[in-house]
């Protein structure tokens, strides 16, 4: 690789906000923005231009979406650019009073930049000494090299899996269908999410999001160079460098401008934090309208609170193959009958959507004259692939026509037959043909530098049909999706969760940090299949563990398909239903205070559940790898998640002026700052209240069932 040489750095002239730039060797750019006084932006633009001249993720002004063709990447729209102070002799050094950074590059010496707290002097950040920015030629490769520390520590890039601090690994950002994944290892799974968020030896915390839809390699400790000394990478394939820098004292600062960068959080509808049940297993089955029909009998026979239930593709499988947007008439002979009967028992419905047709879809042929699919290069022709036991070809949502006729689509089979959301699914485009395009209105973007922008398209396609739909109905309740992939800025729009995971001890306990570290990356509406989508079914001990550890997680869905065709139900293992229950009844009992960190969320932009030491940065012990995790601001969860277990060790970290916690249920309080050994038998999730937390709690009404809305009946002090 041949690093990137400039004779020198410039500030290009104008007002003090001026932005700092340097020409290449080559003829290409570099140039330094500060868009905040925390935030700075770094970006290569090659001779040739930047193979990505559009950006998807970069929404800073509240309430604006991104234009469906893209924001330009040159855009400096709704940032404040704060005023600098400029030091020109070099090394160039520029500051707002927050952040500074000094600039390195000459004939002589490497580009290289340095970011230090112009208060203090500590170090955010600093570039590889002796090369920091490569490129190869030959195949489009691009690396940023910088310096590491031993100790710092890493988080983010959204659904990674093992211990939270990704110091030691490599791990590539793109999105994959990977069923069954191993929880503990395995990767990439089903998001592109090149942002890092680190924690410096001094206790500093730096955010780095690069912005780019082609895939990244990041190398946070594993490779090492005698002639370079400790580093860190970020390799991306033939896209472009484009990175913005966000700093702060707490992971919370970082956190909440790394999200408003991208556009915020959508505000779901409430009802969408209820419980919910899917399976493949019930609408595949030939007789899936009566079997879903005594589904709702059983739910009410059992007493399990349920808010939404999500179709699984069944409803348009023939055999083992899918057509989205069909219904399949032999298994449901009478769609909007059982769709009135689930609104009839309190439940919101969700239709599972894949953007693939296979090539006997009956809306194929039209569709392939249309031009509405993803096609080759060379022919023009769609591009066919192995989807779901045949060939299919997917959608392009870069082409008008292929986003209309989704959206009517969508209308007309899902949301008229009286289902309420669309469920965006297998959405990796994970296309293999070297010269498959999508067609970028215009400005064709090769396939491997826009697979994650079709899973975000795809979504808000999902997502403005279904508010449109709603406005037309008089509906004013905040829409509600699901995607399973996508990249930064799918939270605009959808619910995510970890996707197809496997039954197993391992997956419930990694599940867990797999969350945390979404939320860490900014992806706030998160969760897992309860109970494990594949593999063996869970014994009534793992069942338990498993919904009582997912019960306060922003999304509880019970999803499962089994070989054996067994479904994942609450009452699937007698020994245990009532226990069962109560974790459910807790998350309806929990349900006010679960709202507020939704809303707060939304609002402040700071995850709904968090690792402990995202609100106690101040704690070390906080950083040492465990299976707790706090719901806002105020309680903090220790789910079992070892078999046999009926004691839970949980650290519960130091508060100020000797403030003490108190078990949620019973009221004890424990000394923080300190390791105990609590009471866990097998109908208990241990659940520890900070003092000063002030908890609303509801009930549900008189002879019904617990629901979302149900009143505020009391307030838990501590």
């Amino acid at each position: 690789m041949t690093p990137l040489k400039t004779a020198g750095w410039q500030m290009s002239p104008g007002a003090a906000d001026a932005d700092a730039r340097a020409i290449l060797d080559d003829g290409g750019e570099l140039r330094l923005v500060f868009l905040s006084p925390t935030m700075a932006r770094f970006s290569w633009r090659p001779a040739q231009g930047f193979r990505e001249p559009r950006t998807w993720a970069i929404s800073p002004v509240p309430g604006r979406d991104v234009p469906w063709d893209g924001r330009e990447r040159d855009s400096l729209d709704g940032f404040e650019r704060p005023a600098l102070a400029c030091h020109e002799q070099a090394p160039l050094q520029l500051s707002t009073g927050r952040l500074a950074v000094r600039l390195q590059g000459s004939a002589h010496r490497p580009i290289g930049l340095e970011w230090v707290d112009p208060r203090t002097g500590r170090l955010y950040q600093s570039d590889r000494a002796t090369s920091a920015y490569l490129a190869e030629t030959r195949t489009g490769l691009l690396r940023h090299c910088v310096a590491r520390h031993p100790e710092e520590r890493y988080f983010g890039l959204g659904d990674k899996t093992g211990p939270l601090d990704l110091h030691g690994r490599r791990l590539r950002c793109m999105g994959q269908d990977s069923l069954g994944y191993d929880a503990r290892t395995g990767d990439p799974l089903y998001k592109h999410w090149p942002f890092v968020l680190t924690r410096t030896v001094d206790g500093l915390w730096t955010g780095v999001y690069y912005d780019t839809l082609a895939a990244c390699t990041f190398d946070l400790g594993c490779e090492h160079d005698n002639y370079h000394g400790f580093f860190r990478t970020v390799e991306i394939d033939d896209g472009d460098l484009d990175y913005t820098i966000m700093v702060g004292e707490t992971p919370a600062e970082v956190v909440a401008q790394f999200v408003r960068l991208i556009g915020g959080t959508h505000l779901p509808p409430r009802w969408s934090l209820g419980y919910a049940q899917t399976a493949m297993g019930l609408p595949d089955a030939p007789d899936a309208q009566q079997r879903l029909d005594a589904f709702i009998d059983q739910c009410a026979e059992h007493r399990i609170p349920i808010s939404a239930f999500h179709y699984g593709s069944g409803y348009s499988s023939r055999g083992k193959r899918r057509y989205v947007f069909t219904w399949n008439r032999s298994k449901f002979p009478d769609p909007r009958a059982i769709n009135a009967k689930f609104h009839a028992a309190g439940m919101r419905l969700v239709a599972n959507l894949k953007p693939c047709l296979l090539d006997d879809h009956p809306a194929y042929e039209s569709l392939a004259r249309e031009g509405a699919f993803i096609l080759h290069r060379g022919s023009g022709e769609p591009v066919l692939e192995p989807f779901w036991d045949g060939q299919g070809s997917h959608l392009d949502f870069t082409r008008d026509q292929a986003v209309a006729w989704w959206q009517r689509q969508l209308k007309e089979q899902i949301l008229d037959q009286g289902i309420d959301v669309g469920w965006n699914d297998n959405n990796e485009y994970a296309i293999q043909a070297e010269d498959a395009y999508s067609a970028g209105w215009g400005r064709p973007i090769p396939m491997h530098r826009s697979r994650p922008l079709h899973s975000l398209l795809m979504t808000r396609a999902t997502f403005d049909a279904q508010r449109d739909h709603a406005r037309a109905q008089g509906d004013d309740q905040p829409v509600y999706t699901v995607t399973r992939a996508g990249p930064p800025g799918l939270q605009r729009y959808a619910q995510t969760w970890s996707g197809d995971n496997s039954t197993s001890w391992k997956t419930l306990k990694w599940n867990i940090r797999t969350g945390l570290q979404m939320s860490l990356s900014g992806m706030f509406n998160i969760g897992h299949d309860v109970g494990g989508f594949c593999g063996p079914v869970p014994d009534p001990e793992l069942l338990l563990r498993w919904v009582q550890a997912c019960s306060l997680n922003p999304r509880m869905v019970m999803n499962s398909w089994k070989t054996n065709g067994v479904t994942n139900l609450p009452w699937m293992h007698p020994e245990v239903e009532d226990a069962v229950r109560d974790a459910i009844n807790l998350r309806y009992r929990l349900m006010p205070y679960l709202w507020q960190c939704v809303e707060q969320a939304c609002r402040d932009d700071v995850p709904i559940i968090r690792p402990t030491f995202f609100n106690f940065p101040g704690d070390d012990r906080c950083f040492e790898d465990s299976d707790d995790f706090m719901l806002g601001d105020w309680l903090l969860i220790a789910p079992v998640v070892e078999e046999g277990r009926v004691r839970r060790r949980v650290y519960l970290p130091v508060l100020p002026e000797g403030g003490r916690w108190f078990a949620l249920d019973t009221g004890e309080g424990f000394e923080s700052g300190r390791c105990h050994e609590v009471e866990a038998p097998l109908e208990r999730l241990p659940i520890f209240a900070r003092q000063g937390a002030r908890i609303p709690v509801s009930s549900p009404r008189p002879g019904k069932l617990a629901a979302h809305d149900d009143p505020v009946s009391d307030v838990l002090t501590f």
